[in-house]
């Protein structure tokens, strides 16, 4: 053959492989694929057998069933799951292994340099240790599991086939061996639940061991056709186990998700039902027969063991002795007097709650031997005491004295609550009782109380209230019913024909008819000892059968009740006067009669009496405020508004009424009409000072009171600007200083018209000028004061003695201020109605230095340079009439008298001078010129 061969050709097109195309075709397939969603779905309805025969079809369909939250939620409708010990463990076993791996890189840096790293370290090419493999050997059936070896591959034979989960013992012999590996035993079923532990990644083992325990008993009580038949009591006879497992099988029960699933926990809900029935009876013949150590205690065991026992409970409970034998505690009409509501016998009450006290320890005592101290029996026993017994005796007493005696009632409402809170302190709690059981009794207390509490509160503020205008309106009716009989008596022997023949003539009699003023004490004293308001208020009664005879009061008492005694103001046993026989004498009798009962206007035995009544009222409500609850806020607010009232009723009805009547009597009172000038003082002032002594002495009751009943108590905050009861006291503080200095400017002016009617009728025209009548002047010059500057500093000095301690520093301060100005200039006018000798200045000037000494005594400095620019005036009468000039120059002189008088004012009090005239034209050449020549 030749040789020839074709050449390739290059170039041109390409050949077509027509088998390299189906060679390059490959097969599509198209089974259909469900999403993971509608699988997982589908899995959740599944039986725990159909989940294991399911994950063997795939390895995708192993790793759904295999996921470690499915058997989770399995865990947790079982209720042995615990999100918290779960987290723990893994946070532990965290820790484990990266000790574990620190010790490891420890030991192999620690043969790294010895240089043995031959075997067990390789060095990376950039200089790093690299991690070695494991130094042990380990099949790939082992693994280690928090450094303990697991064989995780189960002994032949042994595993159970139909649901595909390996063998499980239920009493591991290490806390970190999952318990899977342990042999299995009937004791240990018993508590297979209780001893389940959350692992996370180990959820499906810890399932599986109670899936093989509590499976077979499962299946059995679904498959019986009679509950007693159930292999479960075949297996266990002790009543408390059988409990026990049927209590797991309900719980286990709950885990199951097939369809078939609410049939069978029905089913297994009548054998639970039947078997609780059978236990039942035995327990109440253990009751009936008060078998207490036997078959109480040990069927109660078993009850609470399978549902917590609460049929038992509510058997012991309805046939409790207590509750059934409730009417032999006490009958709650013993406690009111048949004929007379208001009469209480709160002691058959106070009986009630002591044998019903001691019944209840003797219960405690009971249910602490039958039932385990895991189930609450007090509780319940607690409020159905209340419920049944309690609230039963208290509604039928409160409710039949509420139609009848509202003393009675709110008397009732508080004795038995504070009753009811010795009661709850004297019960015994059982050793495993805790802050339930005092949480219990507020509760009960207040369950028993709520439909009477905001009643009650409202009816005891009315109470007060109407008790109060009682005790006000009676005061009132007495004082006018005392002046309609007096003014009746002073009329009664009225002539009226004869009064108007003589008319003239009485009136000018009656008119300067000097009114004798009985005499008055300080009331603010009984006997020797001085009455405070904290005395007061806490109920001491006063000595006042010590007291002087010279200090005893016409003012006529009232009775008030004090701890069971009458106190009565001292009262003077004065002769009755005769009555007037004229219309004149008998209205200036009544005005007398008017003026001596200023200090009665309001009583100090009222103000007591309301205290009291406030007290007791709000020790009452406060029993309500003693226990945190729904009553707390409610009863402090009544409280507040049971002083509020206190307040207003002592300062508006009483206290400020009585200082308008005693302000407007002593306007009318004229010391021409009224003055004894026997004795030093003004009557009325005297009466009205008195007055601010009672009108203090109650305002200090009121603050005891305040800061005793409400502060103390932790009613109310004195810090709080905004509480009612701060707000409202200050108001009547604010009320009573403006009535007090009402009263004291009026008295003032009483004071001043008293010193101006003692200078125009005691005032001897010879003091200041002797031999203005034509009598001989003696040679001896008398230096000592006047009798009326001694009888005007007696009058006013006895004044504003009488309000020290009595009032406000600052008010007395102001009151001392407005006396000696109005004093001032008192004695200024006074002084302008004289005629002054030389030889009578002497006297003068012993006046004016009287004056500033009294004045001292006030310890006011501003008003002290009145008095010394007085002082200095009253020298220039002492000037000889030959000494001119130097007059002159003493009442030009602007700086002697310190700018309180103008040498125009000084000049009209230099014209008083009895030589006057004599010097007058002297005296004015010197001061302006008269006479001079103008060159």
């Amino acid at each position: 053959m030749s040789a020839f061969r074709r050449a390739p050709v290059t170039g041109g097109p390409p050949q077509r492989d027509l088998l390299g195309r189906l060679r390059e075709a490959q097969i599509v397939s198209s089974k259909p694929v469900l999403p993971a969603e509608i699988l997982s779905t589908i899995l959740d309805f599944l039986a725990v057998s159909d989940l294991i025969h399911f994950a063997q079809t795939s390895k995708r369909m192993r790793e759904m069933v295999y996921d470690d939250t499915r058997w989770v939620q399995r865990l947790q409708l079982i209720g042995c799951w615990s999100e918290v010990a779960a987290r723990a463990r893994g946070e532990e076993d965290r820790r484990k292994r990266s000790e574990a791996l620190n010790a490891l890189r420890a030991e192999e840096l620690k043969r790294a340099g010895t240089g043995n790293t031959a075997q067990s370290v390789t060095i990376s090419g950039r200089g790093e240790l690299r991690k070695p493999s494991l130094p042990f050997s380990e099949s790939r059936n082992t693994q280690r599991l928090n450094g303990v070896m697991i064989d995780t591959q189960p002994p032949m034979g042994l595993g159970n086939k139909d649901d595909g989960f390996d063998f499980t013992t239920l009493s591991p012999t290490s806390p970190d061996l999952p318990s899977a590996h342990l042999p299995l035993d009937s004791v240990g079923v018993l508590n297979v639940i209780a001893s389940a532990r959350s692992i996370r990644g180990a959820a499906r083992q810890e399932y599986g061991r109670i899936h093989g325990a509590l499976a077979p008993f499962y299946k059995d009580a679904l498959q019986v056709k009679h509950p007693s038949h159930a292999r479960i009591f075949r297996v266990y006879r002790d009543p408390k186990q059988q409990a026990q497992m049927l209590a797991q099988l309900r719980r286990f029960g709950k885990g199951d998700l097939s369809l078939e699933s609410q049939q069978s926990l029905l089913k297994l809900e009548n054998m639970i039902v039947a078997f609780e029935d059978a236990v039942s009876r035995e327990f109440d013949q253990g009751l009936q027969l008060n078998d207490v150590e036997g078959r109480m205690r040990k069927y109660a065991y078993v009850l609470v063991t399978l549902n917590g026992g609460q049929r038992a409970i509510d058997r012991f409970l309805s046939e409790n002795a207590i509750i059934k034998d409730r009417r032999n505690l006490g009958d709650p009409m013993d406690c009111v007097s048949p004929s007379n509501p208001d009469h209480l016998f709160l002691v058959e009450s106070h009986s009630f709650f002591s044998h019903l006290s001691s019944a209840f320890n003797a219960q405690i005592t009971i249910i602490g031997q039958v039932f385990p101290t895991s189930v609450d029996v007090v509780v319940p026993f607690i409020h159905r005491v209340g419920t049944e017994v309690i609230t039963p005796y208290l509604s039928e007493l409160i409710t039949y004295l509420h139609e009848r005696s509202i003393e009675s009632y709110i008397r009732t409402v508080a004795g038995t609550y504070e009753q009811s809170l010795r009661f709850t302190k004297s019960l015994q709690p059982t050793p495993s009782s805790g802050d339930d059981f005092y949480e219990a009794l507020d509760q009960m207390l207040t369950n028993v109380f709520e439909p009477y509490v905001s009643v009650y509160l409202a009816e005891e503020l009315a109470f007060f209230k109407g008790r109060s205008e009682i005790e006000v309106t009676g005061w009132e009716r007495q004082l006018s019913q005392q002046d309609a009989s007096v003014e009746s008596m002073y009329m009664s022997n009225v002539n009226r024909q004869a009064d108007k023949r003589d008319f003239l003539t009485s009136f000018k009699k009656v008119v300067m008819m000097p009114v004798n003023v009985l005499p008055t004490f300080p009331i603010s004293r009984f006997g020797n000892k001085a009455v405070t308001g904290k005395s007061l208020v806490n109920a001491e009664v006063p000595d006042i059968t010590q007291a002087p005879s010279s200090q005893e009061s016409t003012r006529p008492g009232t009775p008030n009740t004090i701890t069971g005694s009458m106190l009565m103001m001292p009262r003077a046993m004065t002769p009755v006067p005769e009555p007037p026989t004229t219309e004149l004498a008998a209205k200036a009798a009544i005005m007398k009669s008017k003026l001596e009962a200023i200090r009665s206007l309001f009583s100090l035995e009222v103000a007591l009496n309301l205290v009291h009544m406030a007290k007791a009222s709000i020790e009452r409500a406060t029993m309500f405020a003693k226990v945190k609850g729904p009553f707390d806020a409610e009863a402090r607010t009544q409280c507040e508004a049971i002083f509020i009232l206190l307040l207003k009723t002592l300062g508006t009805r009483h206290v400020k009424a009585g200082f308008d009547q005693a302000v407007e009597h002593l306007s009318k009172y004229n010391p021409r009409t009224a003055s004894d000038q026997n004795q030093p003082g003004v009557a009325p002032l005297v009466m009205f000072l008195e007055l601010v002594n009672v009108g203090d002495l109650i305002q200090q009751m009121l603050d005891v009171f305040y800061e005793q009943e409400l502060v103390a108590t932790k009613l109310t905050d004195r810090n709080d600007f905004l509480n009612p009861t701060v707000k409202e006291k200050k108001r009547f503080e604010q009320m009573l200083d403006e009535r007090v200095a009402a009263g004291l400017n009026k008295g003032i002016e009483v004071l001043m018209a008293e010193v101006d009617f003692i200078c125009a009728t005691t005032q001897n025209i010879e003091d200041f000028n002797p031999g203005a009548t034509g009598v001989v002047i003696s040679k001896l010059v008398d230096v000592s004061p006047t009798n009326t500057a001694i009888w005007i500093v007696e009058t006013v000095s006895a004044h504003t003695k009488m309000l020290v301690g009595s009032t406000d520093k600052n008010m007395l301060d102001v009151f001392n201020q407005e006396v000696g100005l109005r004093l001032y200039t008192m004695l200024c006018k006074h002084l302008k109605r004289q005629r002054i000798s030389v030889a009578g200045s002497i006297r003068l000037i012993s006046d004016m230095n009287h004056y500033y000494n009294f004045i001292q005594t006030l310890k006011n400095k501003d008003l002290l340079e009145y008095f010394t620019a007085l002082r200095e005036l009253s020298q220039i009468y002492l000037i000889s009439p030959t000494d001119a000039k130097e007059l002159a120059a003493i009442i030009a002189d602007t700086d002697r008298f310190h700018g309180i008088f103008r040498p125009e004012e000084v000049y009209e009090f230099a014209e008083r001078r009895a030589d006057w005239y004599q010097v007058k034209s002297r005296v004015e050449k010197a001061m302006y010129g008269y006479g001079c020549i103008v060159m």
